[in-house]
């Protein structure tokens, strides 16, 4: 959790620094694309702390109320932001990109003048968009680091089994938030110089309609990918095999019954399983066979963090009757 709290305060600071800076650029030269990267960036703060929150409300202690505790809280928060993302960022971008198609106007020609030295505004989002860029690499540097991990973790094929498999949503939130934010500044800023060099205005507002578009997409994306896991998904099937195989494998135990894994928050699973052991077991030995296996079970997957193991003596009497 502590690393997942870096990369999230990691975006922070750059979002924070650049959107005032974006918003510089778009007083200055009244750019459609610098209005929809400031809308983006804006949201992109505002998310972050949103995620902070969920990582602080999801470390309370389990209560009465909420037996399992609280690690859902990120899944929640994390949710909130792709949609903040998708009604603020995106939307108004792509709003504001496709009123710029329809009444073009190009943008001004402001300047500034920093230290005695006066040069055209428009430097100033050339500046801007490339620390931008800058700053975004950076963060996303960081978040790409706890992706890796989390492949490697779990010996995942790359980053695209990872976004369906992962139950890490702030780590995932980061870095999907500043992949689009590293593209969208690169699209601003080749729509800007297209603008700048032509006089046609229409490059600055068709990259402000992408810049939402693509905002808009990622944001349903990372909702879908949050739902299965406020719903209550299982663990992944690779996974959950690995620990079929832990339990099929253990001395005494003839088959098994029935086998459940529900995640309860980022790396926090809970696994169920009904389980036949063989015929004459004493009481005290059938203890301590299940609690070794449950140990190994937690040993065997450091995500889940509580087993239930309901010996089933029924079935197996029914399985001989029926032999």
């Amino acid at each position: 959790m502590a690393e997942s709290k870096s990369v999230v305060i990691a975006a922070l600071i750059a979002n924070g620094v650049i959107a005032v800076l974006k918003f510089l650029g778009f007083l200055l030269t009244g750019s459609a694309a610098m209005l929809s990267e400031t809308y983006h960036s804006i949201s992109d703060t505002g998310n972050q702390v949103f995620l902070l929150i969920g990582i602080r409300y999801s470390s309370k202690e389990a209560s009465r109320a909420h037996p399992f505790g609280y690690g859902k809280a990120q899944f929640f928060y994390s949710f909130l932001v792709s949609v903040l993302l998708f009604g603020i960022a995106g939307w108004e971008s792509a709003k504001h990109g496709y009123d710029a198609i329809m009444h073009p106007h190009v943008p001004e020609q402001g300047a500034a003048t920093l230290l005695g030295y006066t040069f055209p505004g428009v430097w100033v989002n050339y500046g801007v968009l490339i620390a931008a860029i800058l700053f975004e690499g950076w963060a996303l540097k960081k978040a790409y680091a706890g992706m890796k991990k989390d492949i490697e973790q779990h010996d995942w094929s790359g980053l695209v089994e990872a976004f369906k498999k992962t139950t890490n949503v702030t780590t995932l939130t980061a870095f999907t938030e500043d992949t689009i934010a590293l593209a969208g500044a690169g699209i601003a800023l080749v729509g800007i110089y297209l603008s700048r060099v032509t006089g046609n205005p229409i490059y600055d507002a068709v990259s402000a309609l992408l810049i939402g578009i693509m905002l808009m997409g990622f944001a349903v994306a990372l909702a879908w990918e949050n739902k299965r896991l406020l719903l209550g998904e299982s663990l992944p099937e690779s996974e959950e095999e690995r620990l079929r195989s832990v339990i099929e494998g253990w001395d005494g135990v003839v088959n098994i019954v029935d086998f459940r894994t529900v995640v309860f928050g980022p790396e926090d699973a809970i696994l169920t399983a009904d389980i036949a052991f063989e015929k004459g077991i004493a009481t005290a030995e059938m203890d301590q066979k299940i609690t070794d296996l449950e140990d190994a079970l937690m040993e065997q997957n450091g995500s889940v963090s509580k087993v239930y193991i309901e010996p089933e003596t029924r079935w197996r009497s029914q399985q001989e009757a029926a032999e």
